[in-house]
């Protein structure tokens, strides 16, 4: 069984049968009373935001010890949440949410949905303030050069295959990853796409850029690989397991966290050549990670933990 996020982008759908872990009790709660469904987590300055099921959003300024709401619009589950600086964020989910905060998080506005089009959106890469894309299922791509003021569709792949992660840098290339192997690359900043040639042909959850500009992809049953020269050749990278991987980061140092079910927490500190398990006996899906201070914060199906970020054999 895959876990909370791959339900979300694999089929959708399925996510409806996933149980509610459990409310989140009003006010500031700690993690081991945050038990509800989260599938994303992101930096905001030195703020942590969360985002999940019933389109709640919770905001933790003590590196994940405690959590409280933000006011948000909706009940649409949100999928994904992504800060381009310390005050500008997007958060994205169900019936093409669109969501936009400019104080940090605190405060959320609707800028954008699609109810009746049945299209969930499952990412969002801001390349600076006005400019960004929001990706989702059967091939949903939109597109705004003002802000999220006004939203374009944007064909990037002639099937209507779910497009499932984006992950962009400043020098213009932008990847996506999605369902069926699918994987694309612009070199200029969106404005038109090239379809790589993909090692695998199952679906890949989630993409990084490394540290050295170069993409990381991994998806289901443990498949990871990464590649040398920009996606023209991929390099399989060893997982430990067959587990599927649901998110990941590179954080500030150039390490790279990989996270999905099972538990599953990987680091390396080769750029992604090498991974090391760690957080073993943790038997939970987790969604996706980041790092606050001396802690990893992962969140997932029984909503957030937190890990020391440096463990010994992890190096």
């Amino acid at each position: 069984m895959t876990g909370p996020k791959g339900l979300h982008r694999a089929a959708t759908a399925l996510l409806l049968w996933l149980p509610v872990m459990a409310a989140v009790a009003a006010g500031v709660s700690s993690p081991s009373t945050v038990r509800q469904l989260l599938l994303d987590t992101a930096p905001a300055g030195t703020q942590l935001v969360a985002v999940g099921e019933r389109g709640r959003i919770l905001l933790s300024a003590d590196q994940g010890k405690t959590w409280r709401f933000a006011s948000a619009p909706g009940e649409a589950t949100l999928t994904a949440v992504y800060f381009h600086n310390d005050l500008h964020g997007w958060a994205v989910g169900h019936d093409a949410v669109i969501l936009r905060t400019e104080d940090g998080g605190a405060n959320w506005a609707l800028v954008y949905q699609a109810p009746q089009e049945h299209k969930p959106l499952f990412d969002v890469w801001f390349e600076n303030r006005l400019h960004g894309f929001a990706v989702g299922a059967y091939g949903l791509a939109l597109e705004t050069r003002d802000g999220g003021r006004s939203w374009q569709r944007r064909t990037v792949l002639s099937e209507d295959t779910h497009l499932n992660s984006i992950a962009g840098g400043s020098d213009g290339r932008i990847y996506l990853a999605g369902e069926a192997g699918a994987l694309l690359r612009s070199d200029d900043a969106g404005r038109s796409w090239r379809k790589l040639i993909s090692p695998y042909r199952g679906s890949f959850f989630g993409v990084l850029r490394l540290p050295d500009g170069n993409p990381l992809v991994f998806g289901l049953r443990g498949k990871a690989f990464r590649s040398p020269d920009g996606g023209n050749r991929w390099l399989p990278v060893d997982t430990h397991g067959e587990a599927t991987l649901q998110g990941g980061t590179v954080l500030a140092d150039g390490s790279v966290v990989l996270v999905g079910n099972d538990g599953t927490v990987l680091v390396s500190r080769d750029g992604g050549q090498r991974f090391t398990r760690r957080g073993q006996g943790l038997r939970q899906a987790f969604a996706s990670v980041t790092a606050s201070g001396a802690s990893l914060v992962l969140v997932g199906e029984r909503g957030v933990t937190t890990l020391p970020r440096i463990e010994e054999g992890t190096r």
